[in-house]
């Protein structure tokens, strides 16, 4: 499954930084950034309800968002882009 999440934490908040950065971290373990606050996830869907109860731990809900959508599995054809960054490629190689 293919799922984009988008979150916004507000850092004028008490701990908002520490949350900022730790969601930041979470998202990094299951999939790319793509903008500052956007990450695209290639999941299977154990792993996507793991990171969303990760995330949800982290964020504060009367202060925070945290949004995820659900692209599926035929995901190419939902996402376009158009820009300065190259597309990420996630079923290309990885280089570490």
């Amino acid at each position: 499954m293919y799922v984009l999440v988008t979150y916004d934490v507000a850092t004028s908040s008490d701990g908002g930084e520490r949350r900022l950065r730790q969601v930041a971290k979470v998202c990094l373990n299951y999939g790319q950034r793509v903008q500052n606050s956007v990450f695209e996830c290639k999941l299977e869907p154990a792993d996507f309800v793991f990171m969303k109860q990760e995330l949800l731990t982290i964020v504060d809900p009367a202060k925070d968002s945290l949004r995820f959508y659900h692209l599926g599995n035929n995901w190419q054809r939902r996402v376009e882009h158009h820009g300065a960054k190259p597309p990420y490629d996630v079923d290309g190689p990885l280089m570490v």
